[in-house]
């Protein structure tokens, strides 16, 4: 088996289809029809990935994202048959990595899933020091912020500070080129390794709750700016 995947989802029928088309994968699944059976059954030390639907009977999907994000890095993949900006931006606020909008393709959320599991086996390979990263490459400091790629620690004005793998990834992007402007585009096909769609929440949500992690002042940012209808940069005067 390539790993345990979670899947809350209060409609049989989808949690059939969810596990039939992980399962052919190499998947194992287990699966929730509420949410408070979903936090009895997470183990983050056994499930790679949490799918997740928003309307749960009970407690809600956003408040199982929030929980398993509490205790874990296992991405999360939100389900919903909302669409809206707002919708997604909440998903992504509280800690979760994807969302998809129902009704969906199912060959889109293996392809999804098979995506997040084998990010986070790379982060746990690189942490755990079976990855060693090229020398002069595994830490990157720029002004307040070292970042430490072989062990993916976090530290800011020497305070570490704990990050998402997105989170995480974007700032060593960014801090790795201080200065030089990255479209949304960009990042989002450079962090999540995948195609951009043109969705520009996802970016902006995770660059939002990284600001409020490592600036001062997150409504006025002096370490990560926006270059208006473009994307973000590292401030060169966050260097000096």
């Amino acid at each position: 088996m390539k790993g345990r995947i979670l899947v809350v989802d209060d409609e049989e029928t989808i949690r059939d289809v969810v596990r039939m088309n992980l399962e052919a994968e190499g998947y194992s699944v287990d699966q929730a029809e509420d949410g408070e059976t979903a936090l009895g059954l997470f183990d983050p030390s056994a499930h790679v990935l949490a799918i997740v639907d928003i309307m749960l009977p009970g407690i809600d999907g956003y408040e199982v994202a929030r929980r398993l994000r509490s205790q874990s890095d296992v991405p999360i993949m939100m389900l919903s048959a909302k669409d809206t900006d707002v919708d997604k931006a909440v998903g992504l606020g509280i800690g979760a990595d994807d969302y998809l909008t129902k009704p969906f393709s199912p060959l889109e959320l293996v392809a999804r899933s098979k995506a997040h599991v084998r990010r986070l086996m790379a982060t746990r390979e690189k942490t755990g020091g079976a990855e060693v990263a090229e020398p002069g490459d595994e830490v990157v400091e720029a002004g307040p912020i070292r970042v430490d790629t072989a062990t993916y620690s976090v530290t800011v004005r020497g305070e570490p500070v704990e990050l998402t793998a997105k989170e995480f990834e974007i700032l060593r992007l960014l801090a790795s080129h201080p200065g030089r402007v990255y479209t949304k585009a960009q990042i989002y096909q450079l962090v999540w390794e995948e195609d951009f769609g043109g969705d520009y929440s996802t970016v902006q949500v995770h660059v939002r709750r990284l600001r409020t992690k490592i600036e001062e002042d997150p409504s006025d940012p002096k370490i990560i700016g926006t270059v208006w209808g473009i994307g973000y940069r590292f401030e060169r005067g966050a260097v000096r």
